[in-house]
């Protein structure tokens, strides 16, 4: 058992016994092959949420402060996690999330780019467009609901794997990428409000 493992199954008895969470649809995520998945972003234990509500690894960008404490830097490196340089467009942090895509894993990103303050879904960035059109990864669509609430049971929602409307590597427009982006959210919502 790796440290993923072994932290994934502390994470899910906390989950299971002190949050009463449950897992809808998770038989959606492709058992093999890239995946994007694209959660909604409430809480600092929505990551560690994802990760547990599935059986395939998931990797994460994570806002570079993180990585410079110690023992933080550590323990989310080891569960997949890289260092992102927010509002700067870093290519490193890009280039860290297509390797995970191109290798055949799994990816989870939040579209809204940070958390919302209020709970409310918030307007998509591009990111997770523009690594479905660059990898052809679906993308999968998942609903958190009262992460951001102590001690209230929690639900994850899982949806239908999204195919990206062109093939890998395509040159897509701003605006194509804007309409996926806004499609991911649009069922993101769905599964929230369900």
């Amino acid at each position: 058992m790796d440290f993923y493992q072994f932290a994934r199954m502390l994470c899910r008895s906390y989950l299971r016994f002190v949050r009463c969470w449950k897992v809808e649809g998770e038989k959606n995520l492709p058992v093999e092959g890239p995946v994007i998945i694209a959660a909604n972003h409430v809480s600092n234990l929505d990551p560690v949420v994802v990760g547990c509500a599935f059986d395939r690894k998931v990797s994460y960008l994570a806002k570079e402060e993180l990585f410079q404490v110690p023992v933080l830097s550590w323990i989310i490196r080891h569960l997949g996690a890289f260092p992102v340089k927010r509002g700067t467009g870093d290519r490193g942090a890009i280039r860290a999330a297509l390797d995970v895509l191109e290798k055949g894993d799994c990816f989870g990103i939040f579209p809204e780019g940070t958390r919302s303050k209020d709970g409310n879904l918030q307007q998509p960035k591009l990111g997770v467009a523009m690594l479905a059109a660059k990898t052809g990864a679906p993308v999968l669509p998942v609903a958190l609901i009262n992460t951001q609430r102590l001690l209230a049971p929690i639900t994850v929602r899982v949806g239908q794997v999204i195919k990206p409307p062109w093939p890998a590597g395509s040159k897509v427009s701003k605006e194509e990428l804007e309409a996926f982006a806004q499609q991911i959210m649009a069922e993101i919502k769905r599964l929230r409000e369900k």
